[in-house]
């Protein structure tokens, strides 16, 4: 917020008949609920958007393009910018909001357990590549990152539709029914169980994952921080907190390869809003605020990964001297990012789902993988085609 606050002041020191402001909410949910409001006085005329809120911003008729408005201040979101995050944003044939920053979902490793030189020293099966590490390389990894006697476990996923997604992708599974316009999540697929059925023997492994009793008393990112668990998946905006840890040396690498690179993640894009008065003025705050200067400007705090190439590659993202040293992975593993088609609520689906998901991957002993895979399909479309179902259908009678 810091550096937010810098390049609103550079933007209104350049202009004499426009000044911009800074509104904070204080969770995304408080955005949302200021955005679905539709209460002028509660949506600025600029806002920073997820993409998983697109769709809600599309519902409420919230936005309003962003393509010539900007295309008339020079900005090339064309070539300057990540091809990713712009396309992220296109919708109904136009830019609905201007892509800011991209993170793709990485794992984040714990060095003092996950020591790559010493598990190559005793002969273990280890990556040569930063960029890339195969499933029973990250198993090894998790093994060797797992000390029963300290209480420190391997690797944390969690249970859910989004923290299986990466393992799914790249083993060739697919999340939905339909890329545009799903009805379903698509789990009992032949694809997806194939996938499922090569990861969860290490995903569901009780002696290298953190136990729920312990996940009762706090989260996994917390227990990472303390040291007792050494991998965990998350994004950029982990950064700054994780620096925080004076114990805690860390570093990156990319979500396991199973037969592709993939992973998800999420875009934050500057949207104008569709009963602002100024779009003119709007505009160019926004290409003010995707500049170079400015995108560096927030770059430096650590927390994003910039839509805007030319930071990208540049050493204030990289931050050398800086954790984590490989931070070139979060730049490469946006080439194998795969948006979800978006849906109405995200939040609404995952908790639809939970129950069934976690059966997958915290139940004890031998799971029915293909009838856990078909409750998880048929939960999902209460929310994603709610019009499909008998009435007497609901998650509670399908569990």
């Amino acid at each position: 917020m810091v550096a937010w606050d810098s390049v609103l002041r550079d933007f209104n020191d350049g202009n004499r008949s426009t000044r911009a402001n800074l509104v904070e909410w204080t969770s995304q949910k408080a955005g949302r609920d200021a955005l679905a409001s539709g209460d002028p006085e509660q949506v600025p005329d600029v806002f920073l958007l997820s993409r998983t809120d697109l769709r809600l911003a599309m519902d409420e008729e919230l936005t309003r393009p962003v393509s010539e408005l900007l295309d008339e201040r020079g900005v090339d979101f064309g070539d300057k910018f990540s091809r990713d995050a712009v396309e992220s944003f296109s919708l109904d044939g136009d830019l609905q909001c201007m892509a800011y920053s991209i993170s793709p979902t990485v794992m984040f490793i714990n060095e003092k357990f996950v020591d790559f030189d010493a598990m190559t020293e005793r002969g273990l099966d280890v990556s040569s590549r930063w960029d890339r590490w195969r499933m029973p390389q990250f198993a090894e990894a998790a093994r060797f990152g797992t000390r029963p006697v300290r209480g420190v476990s391997g690797v944390h996923i969690d249970a859910t539709v989004e923290g299986l997604a990466p393992f799914i992708l790249s083993a060739g599974g697919s999340l939905f029914d339909d890329d545009k316009q799903p009805t379903s999540l698509n789990f009992s697929s032949g694809e997806t169980r194939e996938a499922l059925e090569e990861a969860l023997p290490v995903l569901r492994d009780a002696s290298i994952t953190l136990p729920e009793d312990k996940l009762a008393k706090r989260s996994a990112l917390e227990w990472f921080k303390r040291g007792k668990v050494s991998m965990i998946a998350g994004q950029r905006a982990l950064v700054p907190e994780l620096r925080r840890e004076k114990n805690l040396q860390f570093n990156v690498m990319p979500m396991p390869y199973l037969g592709s690179a993939a992973t998800v993640g999420d875009v934050h894009g500057l949207c104008i809003s569709a009963e602002t008065e100024h779009p003119g003025q709007a505009a160019d705050l926004i290409a003010h605020l995707v500049g170079d200067k400015a995108t560096v400007e927030v770059t430096k705090a650590g927390a994003i990964v910039p839509a805007n190439l030319t930071v990208a590659a540049s050493d204030d993202f990289l931050q050398k001297g800086q954790m984590p040293a490989r931070s070139r992975v979060f730049n490469s593993a946006i080439r194998g990012i795969e948006f979800p088609p978006l849906v109405a609520s995200w939040d609404e689906l995952e908790k639809a789902v939970r129950p069934f998901v976690r059966q997958l991957l915290l139940d004890p002993g031998e799971i029915d993988l293909e009838a856990i895979t078909e409750k998880i399909d048929e939960a999902s479309r209460t929310v994603l085609s709610p019009e499909t179902l008998e009435p007497s259908e609901s998650p509670d009678d399908q569990e």
